[in-house]
């Protein structure tokens, strides 16, 4: 095999931005992947470059040159600006390979833009790359294993990938690592509510934190497991082995299930500073806050009460909600949340609009049978900017309405000052108020008054979201030319555009074929 010039792009970000939050945070959002991808590409034999794109860099000065191969990773938010990078580099004859969550959730539509789009990924799957590293015209190949990768190199082995990452970030410095893929629990809009729960090698955690403590005195480590500890004491006993306790500082998202006060109780003691339990609805998901009886009010009272504990053992918390599922209706939905924030002051709500990815769950079927997705552009499908499902039980002015509400509510003075003097630590007082004040905060809330706006006094715009129009407002298209800015000449004609139901095309297809 010929030696390959290879190219690795992390889209962490899908256009310039100079946020304080892009600039404290987004080198700390980097993905494994392309690193893992950079190691394998590596091993075979072949020089490569990786970029983390951030949104704060000269894109086209940090891009590598002269490369024969680009693999280039992306959600589905960055999905526009990887195409118009593709179209880039197949300009000047370079292969180019689509991986991450946008290449999961819509591989016919990304195989019209790249020569290669890969499902799971594993290493067979790169080396099936490397020895076919041809233009593939006019339509792309999607390669996908038959499941995740059991055995990914660790943090040594990435290093040399993850260290000029890290040179990015100011002032925190964190770590991705991985132990597990998958998730046991079956939540119908999640990514991974089809994936087998399969941990990692508890070797390679002990012997990759034994490396983090030669480069640096107190590492932090950002967990991207979908739930962390699932099997809890096997994970803690691998972190345990590795060094004495307290020696790491450690992020993590899991549920409310796992995060017993014995269980909180061990996390303290092994460092974890920051979790990111999903609590999601009110009225259904129950069996991961350990609610599965319980909706409604009491199960606020319950939730709250259980965030309020973990505060006794970890600084930082972050609860996870989704807005517009089918069980929601009316007010109560909103105020039960209100109340919520009223009862856990110093926890972070974090809010995603419902939005059905491609092939992503299987729900996204019943909505697509239903009529009710929306095509909005890859580009605003990052659970905040836009909700392509028609919600079951609001209309839209109405759901707009109760969403900028509750936005406003969670981050007015009073609960920015409660939070504030609820939070625990300097450090979490400091995150708390950054995001609020930030695009995540008063950001967000500007941005959904101006889609209410539109919705009362923009007939297209209103049909657009009644799915009565497909033609794109100006409004949108206007900010996808903003966010790109020199990369819009290089977006491919018709790439703002998809097939929202592609998903239930393929499968009734497969059906009939059958």
């Amino acid at each position: 095999m010929a030696r390959l010039k290879i190219g690795v792009i992390d889209l962490v970000c899908k256009g310039p931005t100079t946020t304080l939050w892009a600039r404290a945070m987004h080198a700390n959002l980097a993905s494994i992947m392309p690193q893992v991808v950079a190691t394998w590409c590596e091993e075979e034999g072949h020089d490569v470059k990786l970029i983390c794109y951030t949104g704060l860099e000269d894109l086209r000065k940090e891009l590598p040159k002269g490369v024969d191969l680009v693999f280039i990773s992306a959600f589905t938010e960055a999905a526009l600006l990887a195409y118009a990078l593709s179209n880039y580099f197949r300009s000047q004859g370079a292969v180019t390979v689509l991986g991450g969550p946008h290449a999961r959730c819509y591989p016919d539509d990304a195989v019209q833009y790249f020569d290669f789009v890969l499902g799971f990924t594993n290493q067979g799957t790169i080396q099936e790359v490397l020895n076919n590293c041809q233009p593939q015209r006019p339509e792309g190949k999607h390669l996908s294993a038959g499941k995740q990768p059991s055995h990914l190199p660790g943090v040594r082995e990435r290093w040399k990938f993850i260290e000029p990452t890290l040179k990015k970030a100011p002032v925190l410095k964190m770590v991705p690592m991985i132990g597990s893929v998958g998730c046991p629990y079956t939540c119908a809009f999640c990514i991974d509510a089809t994936v087998d729960y399969q941990p990692m090698s508890v070797d390679i955690i002990k012997e990759d934190l034994r490396f983090l403590l030669t480069k640096f005195k107190k590492p932090v480590v950002g967990w991207h497991d979908p739930n962390f500890g699932v099997r809890f004491h096997e994970t803690m006993d691998a972190i345990e082995a590795a060094a004495p306790l307290k020696s790491f500082r450690f992020l993590a998202e899991s549920s409310l299930s796992i995060l017993t006060e014995d269980h909180l109780k061990v996390l303290q003691n092994h460092g974890f500073e920051a979790l990111l339990p999903g609590v999601e609805s009110w009225y259904e998901l129950g069996n991961k806050s350990r609610t599965s009886r319980l909706a409604g009010e009491e199960k606020v009272r319950r939730v709250a009460e259980h965030v309020n504990l973990m505060f006794k053992y970890v600084p930082y918390v972050q609860t996870n909600f989704v807005l517009g599922l089918d069980s929601d209706a009316g007010d109560e939905p909103f105020e039960l949340t209100k109340r919520f924030v009223d009862l856990a002051p110093a926890a972070f709500p974090g809010y995603s609009l419902l939005s059905a990815f491609g092939e992503a769950a299987p729900l996204n079927l019943d909505y697509q049978k239903n009529n009710r997705v929306l095509p909005f552009p890859f580009h605003f499908l990052n659970n905040h900017l836009a909700m392509n499902v028609k919600p079951a039980n609001y209309e839209w002015v109405d759901f707009y309405d109760k969403v900028i509400d509750l936005t406003a509510y969670t981050f007015s003075k009073k609960a920015i000052y409660r939070r504030y003097m609820a939070s625990p630590s300097r450090a979490s007082k400091w995150m708390n108020t950054m995001r609020a004040i930030s695009s995540e905060g008063y950001g967000r809330l500007r941005f959904f008054k101006q889609v209410r706006q539109n919705l009362i006094h923009d007939r297209g715009f209103r049909q657009y979201f009644e799915g009565e129009s497909q033609e794109l407002p100006a409004f949108y298209k206007q900010i996808i030319q903003n966010d790109l800015g020199s990369w819009w000449e290089w977006l491919p004609k018709g790439a703002i555009d998809h097939n929202q139901n592609a998903y239930l095309h393929k499968k009734n297809g497969a059906a009939l074929t059958a």
